[in-house]
C-alpha cells in the first residue's frame, strides 16, 4: 500500500493499468484527449505488480484496474471516472490537480 500511495502522490494524475485491459486503454485515451499526461503504471509489466494489484483491491478498487488517482486522491475505477466525465467533473478535477494546464 505504501508503494501505491507514493506513486499516487508523485504525479497530478496516476493510472494503474494492465497492458491487456481494454477499459484501461479507454481511460488512458480519455485522459490524453482531455489534455492530461498521467503517469501510467502497467502492473503486468513491473516486478511488484501483483502486490500493488492486491493493495488496490484492498483499497476498494474492483476490478483492480484501471485504478485512477488525481491529486493523490483515489478516484476509482473506469466506471467512476466515466461517471465523473459524463457529469462534467473530471476535467475540472484534472485542472484543480494541475494535470491540465489552461
Amino acid at each position: 500500500m505504501d508503494k501505491i500511495r507514493e506513486l499516487a502522490s508523485n504525479n497530478a494524475a496516476v493510472i494503474f493499468t494492465k497492458s491487456s485491459c481494454c477499459m484501461c486503454h479507454s481511460i488512458k485515451v480519455l485522459f490524453r484527449d482531455l489534455g492530461a499526461s498521467p503517469a501510467i503504471h502497467e502492473l503486468d509489466q513491473v516486478t511488484s505488480g501483483r502486490e500493488m494489484e492486491w493493495a488496490l483491491q484492498r483499497l476498494g478498487c474492483k476490478p483492480s484496474v484501471p485504478a485512477v488517482f488525481i491529486g493523490g486522491k483515489f478516484i476509482g475505477s473506469a466506471e467512476d471516472v466515466i461517471s465523473l466525465h459524463v457529469i462534467g467533473s473530471l476535467r475540472q478535477m484534472l485542472i484543480d490537480a494541475k494535470a491540465i494546464w489552461l
